[in-house]
């Protein structure tokens, strides 16, 4: 059902065209593009935004387009850039950096065979290297014989602090009202309107998006679909060598190391070294440990350090100098790694978006833009049909 066009109702301080619940990544990605269109919005954010207790933070999140998860992300992609370049247009801040990627494993990895199928079915101009010129393309790494390499240019990473904050200002400035430290208690549906309670204030809206991101647990329960979060660990060096690791000298990264037998289980990936953050940073993509978002530790501890620096050790040994920083996030992560992107399936003024799975930032701009047509004209032209919650009826 459609919701009322946006400023059709009488102007009530608390009556709201659209409330968006969380503002991360995705909750200020969607107040924009709300605010964009001429909605009245208030996103509401738990903490401060941005913050650095979820899964938006870090100083850097990759993006690429020869998508490995799966190929159909691949559009949702190209509009992602395009939004982005947008976004940094009329923030004048420069949020998206092309570094290119590569990502490194046996032939038939996820990683590697995934983004080669990605890559031939979406047209991607990519390369692959066989052990030799992967040597040769990325001397500082010490890989198995039977390691390979994908090599493509549209890849490269945001930062996030700085695009959430650049989403949530053009937010503002475009009239969206968004208030930092006030936690949602609870919300309910009724035929004609959405009650939202606060620690602070009681508000109302025709609909309501939930992008709680770890908290989504706490702010629906009847999804029937369950979400784990998970603890994870990023860590900064200062390489013996840092020349090798500078940004223009490096891509973006990631080894496929998930098979029986390997010597380090998961996916590690990183960054060239950024001038405004120092040292360069290695994360573990999974696995990882099941966590309450509510009592979870982000205090470093030894089996963190053993989490990353025995990869860094023997795989990029000239990355192996001090430690500077272990630092932690969280993921959210759906029954098949898949987002979920729907209207919720028993209350239409109800939108849910969730379950990113550690792969989500990227696709913030877009998402934001799926989330408003969902709100506002109750469906949406973009190719999100994959990641509604039928899948798992």
């Amino acid at each position: 059902m459609a919701a009322p066009p946006a400023g059709s109702l009488v102007m009530n301080r608390n009556h709201y065209d659209v409330i968006v619940l969380g503002v991360g990544a995705m909750g200020a990605s969607t107040c924009y593009h709300l605010a964009r269109r001429g909605a009245r919005v208030l996103g509401l954010e738990r903490f401060g935004v941005p913050h650095a207790f979820g899964g938006s933070h870090g100083f850097s999140r990759m993006i690429r387009l020869a998508y490995y998860e799966h190929p159909d992300y691949v559009t949702l992609l190209r509009r992602s850039f395009d939004l982005w370049d947008e976004l940094e247009a009329e923030t004048g801040q420069k949020l998206l950096h092309l570094t290119g990627g590569l990502y490194i494993g046996r032939a038939d990895c996820d990683l590697v065979a995934g983004s080669k199928q990605a890559a031939d079915q979406h047209g991607i101009e990519y390369e692959t290297l066989d052990h030799g010129a992967l040597q040769r393309e990325a001397p500082a790494f010490h890989l198995p014989e039977q390691y390979v390499g994908f090599r493509e240019a549209k890849a490269g990473f945001l930062v996030p602090e700085l695009t959430i904050a650049a989403s949530a200002a053009a937010a503002m400035r475009r009239g969206a009202e968004i208030h930092g430290h006030e936690t949602v208690l609870d919300f309910s549906s009724s035929g004609s309107e959405v009650e939202v309670r606060t620690d602070r204030a009681t508000y109302r809206a025709d609909r309501v998006i939930v992008s709680g991101g770890a908290w989504t647990n706490r702010l629906i329960t009847d999804l029937g679909v369950t979400l784990s979060v998970t603890r994870q660990i990023m860590a900064w060096t200062w390489p013996r060598v840092p020349e090798r690791f500078e940004l223009g000298r490096l891509p973006c990264w990631a080894v496929d190391s998930a098979e029986p037998g390997e010597p380090f289980r998961g996916i590690h990936y990183g960054f060239p070294m950024m001038p405004d953050n120092p040292g360069f940073k290695i994360a573990l993509h999974y696995p990882a440990t099941p966590v309450d978002p509510d009592q979870v530790s982000r205090t470093p501890t030894e089996e963190d350090e053993r989490t990353v620096m025995p990869f860094v050790r023997d795989v990029i040994p000239e990355a192996d100098g001090p430690l500077l920083a272990i630092r932690t996030c969280l993921y959210t992560n759906s029954p098949d790694s898949h987002f979920i992107v729907d209207h919720h399936p028993e209350q239409d003024r109800i939108v849910i978006a969730c379950g990113f799975s550690g792969h989500g930032f990227k696709f913030a701009s877009v998402i934001g833009e799926a989330l408003a047509d969902l709100a506002l004209n109750g469906r949406s032209d973009l190719p999100i049909g994959f990641l509604g919650l039928s899948r798992f009826a």
